[in-house]
């Protein structure tokens, strides 16, 4: 069997998401790239990997954390809304859409340098707890609960 045969035909949008995730994340390694060169955080040349903090900048520290602790819920995320996206294709984009809009938001915020702006992308918490809640409904269907 054809696996589009398996999906439903609005699994699309699910897929142009996770799509947009990857931009985002894109975006801000990108972002961390350049501030590594703005700020000259060079690599440890002992060990010739880069030093993910600056002892003297904290404006950098912000960017590298911005990326760092996107990277740290991504994996999470990734299997909420797939799990969600199997059984609520529509329901879990507009939810991914909307965490991954809020990590710019997110970002942005952090890149001021005041860490405290980071929370400029707390309306995330709608999308990643959106897609839990999907999954959890997915699980106790596949259970017999409801």
């Amino acid at each position: 069997m054809d696996i589009l045969e398996l999906l439903p035909s609005s699994f699309g949008y699910v897929i142009l998401t996770y799509l947009y995730s990857w931009f985002m994340l894109s975006y801000l390694g990108f972002k961390v790239g350049g501030a590594r060169k703005k700020y000259d955080v060079k690599l440890r040349e002992h060990l010739q990997y880069p030093t993910m903090y600056s002892d003297t900048n904290q404006v950098f520290n912000c960017i590298q954390r911005a990326h760092q602790n996107t990277l740290e819920i991504y994996p999470q995320w990734l299997v909420f809304q797939t799990i969600a996206a199997l059984v609520y294709p529509i329901s879990a984009s507009v939810l991914g859409a909307i965490w991954v809009t809020s990590r710019f938001s997110y970002a942005w915020g952090y890149y001021t340098g005041d860490p405290a702006k980071r929370m400029n992308g707390v309306y995330g918490y709608i999308g990643y707890l959106g897609v839990i809640i999907l999954s959890i409904s997915v699980a106790l269907q596949l259970l017999g609960v409801f």
